[in-house]
């Protein structure tokens, strides 16, 4: 069976197509669209312009499937729709546009659907897992292979940086006040928190910030990991303003050159609320997640057949 799940995004939209044998999938391919839907909230409200690009993205997906011949079609939405006040108003719009009926997903299953995901292809037994999104950031922490604690914040790479930015790349201030900003979004007590060795990270910020440690520190291409060293190393030099640091961002994810900074801040600063040693970064996330509690209905984490 051919199945194909579209994930509306703050930062980004993105389809993936499975091919589904029993309990297992295999990716067949995926497809992003960078549409910044956080970027049309205004006074809690997502405005018509923003509205009118999700649906041209979902119109975009709809062809492609089309000429597949795809039939199966699920869609969700995270804090791009969750954390408007005009919900209801976008999600009729949306269906008349596009004939697709889109289910917004709480913060819980955000985050529980994203440590899923990562599970697929980890297998780990125990740490805390983090997805950065665009507007909201979960966190879930884990023991002997099942979710202990979990937490959705409204925080996120680009509705940080249109808070706290002026320009494309922070400067001292705005460093200054997406720290803050962090800091009082994940107002969490430090002292209840358990160390975790190692820290576990989906979505585009991770698998961007791992893509710019593998060239800087000269990784191998199939490194997944990087030290609690490197990352802070990486964060001083692409937070320096020099213009180093602004060329690798843009050699290598010129489409997050605004977004990047914030998202890192946000994974340095969970990060170190779990004194972790150790950023492990899987290639799946909610949206495999999604797919085994949503469409195959598994309790149990299926394995990949990768």
């Amino acid at each position: 069976m051919k199945q194909a799940i579209i994930d509306i995004g703050s930062n980004s939209m993105r389809l993936t197509l499975y091919d589904i044998e029993d309990e297992n999938f295999k990716i067949l391919f995926r497809e992003k669209v960078m549409t910044g839907l956080a970027g049309y909230v205004e006074d809690g409200k997502l405005s018509t312009e923003g509205i009118e690009c999700a649906c041209a993205g979902l119109l975009n997906f709809k062809s492609i499937l089309k000429t597949l011949e795809i039939k199966n079609v699920s869609v969700f939405a995270t804090a791009s729709l969750r954390n408007i006040s005009n919900t209801d108003q976008a999600l009729s719009a949306i269906f008349k546009a596009t004939g697709y009926l889109v289910e917004v997903i709480s913060g819980e299953d955000e985050a529980l659907f994203g440590y899923a995901g990562a599970m697929q292809q980890l297998h780990m037994s125990g740490g805390a897992f983090m997805d950065v999104g665009g507007a909201s950031t979960e966190i879930v922490t884990f023991e002997e292979g099942k979710p202990v604690d979990f937490a959705s914040f409204p925080v996120g790479s680009l509705s940080l940086y249109r808070r706290c930015v002026k320009r494309i790349l922070p400067g001292e201030g705005s460093l200054k006040r997406l720290r803050q900003e962090i800091s009082n979004v994940i107002d969490v007590d430090k002292d209840k928190i358990t160390p975790r060795e190692q820290l576990v990270g989906v979505g585009g910020t991770a698998r961007a910030v791992l893509k710019l440690a593998r060239r800087y520190y000269k990784l191998a291409n199939d490194c997944n990991c990087i030290t609690a060293q490197q990352l802070d190393g990486l964060c001083t030099f692409l937070c320096s303003g020099k213009k180093e640091a602004s060329d690798l961002i843009l050699r290598l994810e010129a489409d997050r050159i605004h977004t990047l900074l914030p998202g890192l801040l946000i994974l340095q600063y969970v990060f170190k609320l779990f004194k972790a040693e150790q950023l492990v970064v899987s290639q799946y996330g909610v949206r495999e997640g999604y797919l085994c509690q949503r469409i195959l209905k598994n309790i149990d984490i299926p394995k990949t057949a990768n």
